[in-house]
């Protein structure tokens, strides 16, 4: 299986990552608690529409290693640069999903464009979750200590349920199934707990707001409004705003896990802006 290692760290990490197809290449990056695999839906569009798809698991998900430490937005941009210098990557598009758009960020924050021509944000934390006087419409940092204290006491009783609220369970099981519910609770349980509330901790704290200025390139933003785990207030709305050369769209009705319950639209606005 292809892994490539990230040594730049406190502790080196070897990453797993699928690379499919020819031509520009796309990199999916997942969202929390899950894996590469989440990317199911995207990833024969992508390649049967002429590109070249590379997805990888973050470390301490899926099969990647896990640190001890690591899982600030910097460590997790270095494993995204490492991918791109080790693959020898160039004009690539990178897609950010749910906490994956945070990657996106820091990358280009870190790094540069050099070797990015696009990126996408999609159902993003992008630019801040956490509710202050300045955002008033984010979460309550109470709402995030109750997230972090039921990973700490029950991860897998937390994770059990997690996913009927990311999918809009109850108006989406014409879309959705029991199964795929059970399939992302296998993922999500089988991560590191030390990554999964460690990462949690990341997405719930880190203020990207003064980053936006750094994303100097044609980005895609999708959400869709009826977002119950990142509502779009305090993110694609915020992003759209401060992101100067940006396409935003906003899927109807859709919830965080889109790439699942709309799939077809998703798709389509990828590759729409991809191929553009």
């Amino acid at each position: 299986m292809p892994f490539i290692t990230n040594t730049t760290g406190k502790e080196s990490v070897d990453i797993f990552y699928e690379d499919h197809g020819e031509g520009q290449p796309v990199i999916l990056i997942h969202g929390w608690p899950l894996s590469s695999k989440s990317w199911e839906q995207q990833v024969w569009k992508i390649v049967e529409s002429g590109y070249r798809c590379i997805t990888y698991d973050r470390r301490g998900f899926g099969i990647s290693s896990v640190s001890w430490d690591g899982y600030d937005y910097s460590s997790l941009a270095s494993d995204l640069h490492t991918i791109i210098e080790g693959l020898k990557l160039e004009d690539a598009i990178i897609v950010g999903f749910s906490m994956g758009g945070g990657e996106v960020v820091r990358y280009l924050t870190d790094y540069g464009s050099n070797k990015i021509s696009k990126a996408a944000l999609i159902s993003s934390i992008i630019p801040l979750v956490k509710e202050k006087d300045d955002n008033p419409d984010g979460v309550p940092e109470t709402a995030l200590d109750d997230i972090k204290n039921a990973l700490q006491s029950d991860r897998v009783g937390f994770l059990k349920d997690f996913h009927r609220g990311f999918y809009n369970y109850d108006s989406n099981k014409d879309k959705v199934s029991q199964a795929q519910l059970d399939y992302d609770f296998i993922i999500a349980s089988h991560a590191s707990p030390r990554a999964t509330i460690q990462t949690a901790l990341a997405w719930m704290h880190t203020d990207f707001r003064e980053e936006l200025k750094n994303i100097d390139l044609p980005t895609l933003i999708v959400h869709g409004d009826a977002d119950e785990t990142v509502p779009i207030a305090t993110s694609a709305e915020q992003a759209a705003k401060g992101i100067r050369d940006n396409t935003y769209k906003i899927i109807k009705g859709a919830p965080h896990g889109l790439n699942i319950t709309h799939a077809e639209e998703l798709n389509e606005l990828l590759i729409d802006f991809i191929s553009k």
